[in-house]
């Protein structure tokens, strides 16, 4: 073996027994998160919100590193949007956090209560999952928002943010682990995993004694690969290839409105519209406007031979476009012919994250609601709706698009199981 094998060998170990701490340390936290009270969890998030407040000077330095680093990579306009922080986005983090806080305490929550004949009492109650190791990439807030759902579901977090927004993610880290500090809490509850290097990933997915579940969160190679490779449950957050279809009875003032919003309201989240479908029936009438609207806001179109026909500035859409997650200024646009061919489209080369369809009309509306095999499916509003805070649940760690549950936005509540309590008095069973 050559002296660089060998340096590579030790570097390898040295990995893994680092990560094997992170694990150990994190399963005796998540023990005793468990068992604080809600208030507790709840005085965690509070001062955790507060300690992001008094170091936004910090995070946003560090941002400032990792906004440099993207650049120099030349990462694409949608990228750098999606791990820019400001004031407001710092804001957002922290008021996330008191909003998780201020949520019903899952842990605990009796699910179901029935009596047997025999007497039995038997009692389905919401308990934490454990030790929750996430995976993602590029988002900072992500890291806030993983954090403080893990905490107010009673489990333990290991975070392994993108390299893009290392430096971010450990500020607010840092944060969260003050909170924790103040609250009595380990600090251990929530951790960072300290390198970028990428076979720490592999090493989590090898922790089935030390984590509980992997949430991987960012585009399809990297679900793909945590899918492939794991030896632990999965809950997957796969890119968001999210629809508006137009429908022919379409109200133009609430098309022209949604589809702005769906698709440039921020283009690198993964609510962002990616495609527009349009009934043939109305494309004449909804298209010109809408396509205008699009082009003064810098959307590139590509689109059919039907869009192109009203647009002369559209590229020449190919198949790959209908597959496509831009997460940036661009909008694959297709005239369908109605509203079974939209559903098709959808089915087929969506992602099953987040479909919309603009209508008055009430039996399109619940075909398409019922029909589009998608997490989450809207009525005259737009995709950018997809996010746990709108839902009412403070944060979200990401959009599930499998068809087992979990699906949709992965709040506290969805971070928990539940285990049968049985209370007898000395039945024994015949």
């Amino acid at each position: 073996m050559t002296a660089l094998e060998t340096a590579g060998e030790r570097a390898g170990e040295k990995l893994r027994d680092e990560m094997q701490a992170l694990g150990r340390a994190a399963r005796a936290a998540a023990a005793i998160v468990a068992r604080a009270t809600p208030a507790q969890r709840s005085d965690a998030l509070n001062y955790a919100a507060d300690a992001i407040r008094a170091t936004r000077s910090a995070i946003l330095d560090a941002n400032r590193r990792d906004l440099q680093a993207a650049r120099d990579k030349r990462l694409s306009a949608g990228m750098i949007d999606r791990l820019m922080l400001d004031d407001k986005r710092v804001e957002a983090m922290a008021s996330g956090l008191a909003e998780v806080a201020a949520l019903p305490d899952p842990i605990g929550t009796v699910l179901a209560d029935w009596t047997r004949p025999n007497g039995l009492r038997i009692q389905r109650v919401r308990v934490p999952l454990g030790v929750i190791g996430i995976i993602y990439e590029s988002r900072p807030n992500v890291t806030a928002d993983a954090g403080g759902l893990c905490i107010r579901s009673g489990n333990a977090a290991i975070l392994r943010g993108g390299s893009e927004s290392f430096h971010s993610s450990r500020a607010i880290v840092a944060a969260i682990e003050n909170g924790l500090e103040r609250a009595g809490l380990p600090r251990a509850a929530v951790q960072l995993v300290p390198t970028t290097d990428r076979a720490a990933v592999g090493h989590m997915l090898a922790m089935n004694d030390l984590i509980d579940v992997i949430v991987p969160r960012g585009g399809r190679a990297l679900i793909e690969r945590v899918q492939t490779e794991s030896r632990l449950p999965v809950i997957a957050h796969l890119e968001g290839v999210c629809h508006v279809y137009l429908d022919r009875a379409a109200d133009p003032a609430k098309a022209r409105q949604i589809v702005l919003n769906a698709k440039m309201r921020r283009t690198g989240v993964c609510g962002a519209a990616e495609t527009l479908l349009v009934d043939r029936a109305v494309a004449g009438e909804l298209l010109p406007p809408i396509l205008a609207d699009l082009h003064a806001a810098g959307c590139e179109i590509r689109g059919d031979e039907a869009v192109r026909a009203f647009d002369r500035n559209a590229r020449a859409a190919t198949e790959q476009d209908w597959y496509a997650e831009y997460l940036d200024a661009i909008l694959a646009v297709k005239v369908v012919d109605g509203l079974d061919a939209a559903i098709r489209h959808v089915n087929h080369y969506g992602s099953h994250h987040t479909d919309a369809i603009v209508t008055e009309e009430k039996a399109a509306a619940e075909t398409f609601l019922n029909e589009v095999d998608s997490a989450i499916v809207l009525l005259n509003a737009s995709t950018q709706f997809a996010d746990g805070g709108e839902f009412g649940m403070g944060a979200e760690i990401g959009i599930s698009t499998g068809r087992l549950p979990p699906r949709g936005p992965i709040g506290a509540e969805q971070l928990t199981s539940f285990k049968y309590v049985v209370r007898g008095d000395g039945q024994v069973r015949p």
